[in-house]
């Protein structure tokens, strides 16, 4: 009996216990109130920590609704109940307002908000000078010789607040979705946005930012204390920041064991940059800053491929195009740094391509696609006026002005160190002799390296005519597409230079009527900026392979093991657009490089011989034993650690409030502590046994 009796109390103890599991979790749950949103995270390099860190177990700060500058001024001077979350509009998300927000401290400004609530006409991150300390340098300087940062107007981005390399002591979060920005508005109207004067006396609505980082002071110390914990338990604290750079040659090579190099065998570089970066993780198309470039990269090489003929009819047999996009580049060029790294020591290709290396002596010259922001006004930079930069610009405009085409673009020269900030430096910072020529327009992004340099900001949208875009369309054939849209503006710039190549590759003038098919841009910016789930990639996959997620790929660089979405999918185009077909192959046979079974157009499947792969992007850096950290040799970002991101609102409880509780709280301790000292005290009198005769009765 004893027994039932005791298995029937720790079975009610165990349901008591489910059962204040369960509305605790409710409890909770009414307490708080998730908000969905991205969070600013921190990078370091070899003499700073950037971005933003809330403290270890979260930030807390009551939510406050900024819409003029008059509400931010209010909490800076005479705040009645800190720290407080100030609630900012982009147009009030300045540099001057976050230095402000910075020097209050955390006791007063604990959390930054940015809530998507309105229209703004310029929105940059970066720096007036991006790359300022790398690229080619001025003679006993650590600074860029390419941008003068004293002379705002003539930078490479005027519009720039330099936010995205400043450190912040609270975390900044940012807000797109509606609902959730009117959620915060609510609270605040509810709870916070009247009589302020008893804000200290009340229950106010707040939010709590969890967004804590490992890291600190800079990337030697991070970097040294990752190494160090390593050796005993593993716990890391930042990664540096590591991609793939993504290439193809023209015509396919020559498989070899041979390890020398051969100096016969020539290349032409045609680059641009892969990636982009803004303050808030996961967040950045990068639409104009270098997607533009991407794209005219991506139709040149297709149209290159389809133009040309076999490479041993060619004016010179060994030539060949190396097409290369650069990883990295917005941190200080680390794709381009390492490339240049490994052609200097023999390691690009790796030997898994069983090719030989490529050296500098190997290329003939470098056409690096830049920014392209005013896409009809192009300027050819070099260092020195030479006859290669002369020939070049008399074969672009020979096709840009052709009445014949019409494509109403105009290539002017620009000789001198005021180049722009593109994966050219990294080769000319090592030789200013080498031979680069670089396509870049006149900067007019206002959200260079933002949240806001997407879809709307080169003005996309998707004709989905679902019609053939493999193939190169007739100067006269407009697809149905506007004269004036961004497909037919890439179209252009595309065509043009795919044809100054041609005529370099063949020396012949270009004379069809072919061009590149506007189609194909439509289909590119439609995966890049809209949907991942999308005919191009779909086309340029495996066969049957899961389709891609509804959602833009990720083109931040990132970390090892990180997401790579962005190269990954430019390394399929180049498979795809760069590929022979190999029909007699069957499936089975089809299954490594450099044949690869794609889905193609009609999602049937074909077997394709390849020329692409990739390359590591990581700054030679990390690979240089007692590196240097504060030397300016070669990038050195590294990316933070941290356990989680989130955000929620709660009311916080007033300090009265809290005060109250707490001495209630001690008075029951206190009563409790002596009724249990009175009680212990005087056991025998209020517990006293039983009669032996009474007892029996219970037995």
């Amino acid at each position: 009996m004893a027994q039932q009796i005791k298995a029937a109390a720790i079975w009610l103890l165990l349901m008591f216990q489910s059962t204040a599991s369960v509305i605790g979790e409710r409890t909770r749950d009414k307490m708080y109130e998730p908000i969905l949103g991205a969070s600013c995270f921190r990078r370091l390099n070899g003499t700073h920590q950037t971005g933003c860190s809330s403290t270890f177990s979260g930030s807390v700060g009551v939510l406050h609704l900024i819409n003029i500058d008059a509400d931010l001024e209010f909490l800076l001077t005479s705040p009645p109940s800190p720290p407080y979350a100030p609630m900012i509009p982009p147009h009030l998300f300045t540099r001057a307002n976050l230095l402000r927000l910075k020097e209050a401290g955390p006791k007063i400004i604990s959390v930054v908000l940015l809530i998507n609530r309105s229209k703004i006409e310029q929105f940059s991150h970066e720096l007036n000078c991006p790359n300022q300390y790398s690229g080619l340098k001025l003679n006993n300087s650590t600074e860029t010789a390419t941008c003068d940062a004293k002379k705002v107007t003539n930078t490479w981005n005027r519009w720039g607040t330099g936010l995205l390399h400043e450190d912040f002591p609270f975390p900044i979060y940012y807000i797109a979705d509606p609902e959730e920005i009117d959620k915060l508005e609510k609270c605040f109207i509810k709870f916070n946005d009247f009589d302020y004067e008893s804000h200290a006396l009340r229950s106010l609505c707040a939010v709590e930012i969890k967004s804590f980082m490992s890291a600190a002071v800079n990337s030697e110390v991070c970097m040294r204390r990752t190494n160090f914990i390593n050796n005993l338990g593993g716990s890391k604290y930042c990664d540096p920041l590591e991609g793939r750079n993504v290439y193809a040659t023209l015509y396919p090579r020559s498989p070899t064991e041979n390890v020398d190099i051969n100096t016969d065998e020539k290349f032409i570089i045609v680059s641009c940059r892969l990636d982009t970066t803004s303050m808030f993780d996961g967040l950045g198309l990068g639409a104009m800053d270098s997607l533009q470039s991407l794209a005219i990269l991506t139709q040149v090489a297709h149209m290159l491929h389809i133009l040309l003929p076999s490479q041993n009819t060619l004016t010179d047999p060994k030539r060949n195009v190396l097409f290369v996009a650069f990883n990295g580049e917005s941190y200080d060029y680390i794709g381009s740094q390492r490339f240049v790294y490994d052609m200097e020591n023999l390691a690009f290709p790796t030997r898994s391509t069983r090719t030989t290396p490529i050296s500098f002596d190997n290329i003939e010259f470098m056409l690096d696609i830049g920014t392209l922001d005013d896409i009809g006004n192009i300027k050819l930079h070099t260092l020195t006026s030479t006859l290669l930069a002369k020939q070049l610009l008399q074969q672009l405009n020979r096709y840009a002005k052709s009445s014949r085409y019409g494509f109403n673009v105009n290539f002017e020269s620009n000789v001198g160190y005021h180049i722009p900030p593109t994966s050219a430096q990294s080769f000319l910072r090592r030789d200013e002799k080498f031979p680069a020529l670089i396509l870049n327009a006149l900067p007019n992004n206002r959200f260079y390296h933002s949240i806001y340099d997407d879809v709307d900001n080169v003005a996309f949208i998707y004709a989905n005519t679902s019609q053939d875009y493999t193939k190169l369309a007739d100067v006269n054939d407009m697809k149905n597409i506007s004269v004036n849209s961004l497909q037919m503006k890439v179209r252009n710039v595309s065509s043009i230079v795919a044809m100054a190549l041609y005529e370099t590759l063949t020396g012949k003038q270009y004379q069809g009527n072919q061009v590149a098919n506007p189609l194909l841009a439509d289909e590119f910016f439609y995966c890049f900026l809209l949907s991942s789930d999308c005919p191009l990639f779909k086309a340029s996959s495996y066969l049957n392979s899961p389709p891609g997620v509804p959602l833009p790929p990720m083109r931040y660089i990132s970390v090892l093991g990180g997401s790579q979405e962005s190269s990954g999918w430019t390394y399929r185009l180049f498979g795809y657009l760069l590929s022979h077909q190999e029909p007699s192959v069957p499936k089975e046979n089809c299954t490594q490089l450099p044949l690869y079974y794609f889905a193609g157009l009609n999602d049937t499947g074909e077997c394709r011989r390849t020329t692409q792969n990739y390359t590591h992007a990581l700054s030679p850096a990390f690979l240089i034993e007692d590196y240097d950290w504060r030397s300016g040799q070669y990038s050195t970002w590294t990316e933070s650690t941290w356990s989680q991101f989130s955000a929620r609102i709660f009311l916080r409880p007033s300090n009265v409030h809290e005060i109250t509780i707490l001495s209630i709280g001690i008075v029951v301790f206190i009563i409790s502590f002596c009724l249990i000292y009175i009680i212990s005290s005087r056991w025998e009198v209020l517990f006293e046994d039983l009669p032996a005769s009474n007892a029996a009765l219970f037995n």
